[in-house]
């Protein structure tokens, strides 16, 4: 009998495929079955232990591809070159030696970035012992979300070959609930993924809409409250803690360090933004109120109706970060699709904005989809590739290293054979992390192959 010999550790779930279904007529015998079988088991264990990607070893030149920066140009028939992790030229004119690619027919695009995200902190949201997002307490601004991100999660794998190269990762729980970090998907450990800590505090605004707990209301009898008093009460309570933060950081010397103010340093100084999760319009004119008395530089996460006040935004340098936009609208008498043309008023209004996929941990690889349905309510192709890319950098403070394919920034690439917006026509073929090659195999794939080969689809 001949034996198959197949590395399983390093071998592509698909040539392994390959390998087994070539040889089946001459195998399929006695042992076929058990090798297919065998060879499912392997490259499934394989896939459980997709390693990162060694650093760069040697000049990479992608030749031939459409081009689009990020920044709204296109270059059409274009080259890449990446050298140590950094794109050295981009252009039409390209000579350079190395590795060469030819992407006749692709594009290549910036790698995507989730802006806000709790990938890697949740694995199974209902098994308590993979959920670390929260914490307990109302005012924890020295949590830190990286120390407790989890690089083998088995949803990263899920995001790279759909163009998610870099994620926000934010805490949450409580109303201050801790400091996100930037990770890049292609790492052993938080150390290695950490591409920018700390970039934010997050705020959780309390819910001012009127909906009171008692009779013929959700929360059944008892005695009824005000949820916008209590609201606004915590509100206050926030404002007071900054207040107190600001006093404190403003002497010289402490005979006692507090851990809390000097967590939220970075906010007075601007080195870190203050990122508020909010939806409705007085919410947000609420989070105007922390640019104005604090002078911190405010995001707005989720900000459904920001395009209510899209002029207010702009005059107060607000960014804002549209959570989900296949959902309802957040107040019954918006349109049904105004969560689709929420993109385009904002563009139009000039407020920075990048589209996010809040909706759920599992579905965050659905972002870039979520960009493509704001093209058919209003922006163009390449607004919308913005959107998930250079403005998505620029509010994570990132945009000097990535978001677009420009010399000098790090090879952060994603090649496609189809729209990367477009569910229906995109693959990804090729992605690169710091010019690091990666592997792009999942489970979701292997399971594609097993079942194409079951039911004899070709």
């Amino acid at each position: 009998m001949k034996y198959l010999k197949i590395n399983f550790l390093s071998a592509n779930i698909t040539q392994c495929l390959k390998t087994v279904y070539a040889a089946k007529a001459s195998l399929w015998g006695r042992f076929g079955g058990a090798m297919f079988f065998v060879c499912i088991l392997a490259t499934a264990t394989a896939q459980e232990t997709v390693y990162p990607a060694p650093a760069q070893k040697e000049t990479i030149v992608l030749t031939n591809a459409t081009i689009h920066v990020g920044n709204g140009q296109v270059i059409e028939n274009g080259s890449v070159v990446i050298t140590n992790g950094k794109i050295t030229e981009v252009g039409t004119a390209v000579t350079a030696s190395g590795k060469m690619i030819d992407c006749k027919g692709k594009h290549i695009y910036p790698g995507l970035i989730l802006t806000s995200t709790h990938m890697g902190l949740v694995e199974v949201e209902s098994v308590r012992a993979t959920n670390d997002a929260g914490e307990l307490g109302e005012i924890n601004p020295s949590i830190r979300s990286i120390v407790a991100y989890n690089t083998d999660s088995k949803i990263t794998n899920t995001l790279r070959p759909n163009g998610i190269l870099l994620a926000n990762v934010i805490p949450d729980g409580g109303l201050i609930s801790g400091s996100s970090s930037v990770v890049q998907l292609d790492a052993w450990n938080w150390e290695d993924a950490a591409y920018k800590m700390d970039n934010g505090i997050h705020f959780n605004m309390p819910s001012l809409l009127a909906r009171p707990r008692g009779r013929g209301g959700f929360g059944g009898g008892g005695q009824q409250s005000d949820p916008v008093k209590t609201g606004l009460e915590q509100i206050e309570k926030v404002k007071a803690f900054f207040r107190e933060a600001k006093g404190y950081l403003a002497e010289a010397g402490h005979d006692n360090t507090n851990l809390k103010y000097e967590a939220v340093k970075g906010l007075f100084s601007k080195k870190q933004k203050l990122f508020i999760h909010c939806n409705i319009v007085k919410e947000m004119l609420l989070a105007v109120d922390f640019v104005k008395e604090f002078g911190f530089d405010v995001v707005l996460v989720g900000a459904m109706d920001s395009w209510q006040i899209a002029d207010i935004l702009k005059q107060n340098n607000m960014a804002v970060i549209l959570n989900q936009m296949h959902s309802l609208p957040a107040m019954v008498d918006d349109d049904v699709d105004q969560p689709y043309k929420t993109p385009a008023l904002l563009q139009k209004a000039g407020v920075l904005f990048s589209i996010n996929y809040a909706d759920d941990n599992t579905r965050n690889r659905n972002m870039p989809f979520n960009a493509g349905t704001a093209v058919a309510y209003g922006l163009s192709k390449e607004e919308a590739l913005a959107a998930i890319t250079l403005n998505a950098a620029k509010i994570l403070g990132i945009d000097d290293k990535t978001g677009s394919v420009e010399k000098g920034k790090d090879a952060n690439i994603v090649v496609s054979e189809g729209d990367i917006l477009d569910m229906k026509g995109n693959t990804i073929t090729y992605a690169f992390i710091q010019g690091r090659q990666l592997n792009l195999d999942n489970k979701q794939k292997l399971l594609f192959a097993k079942y194409k080969y079951k039911y004899g689809i070709k």
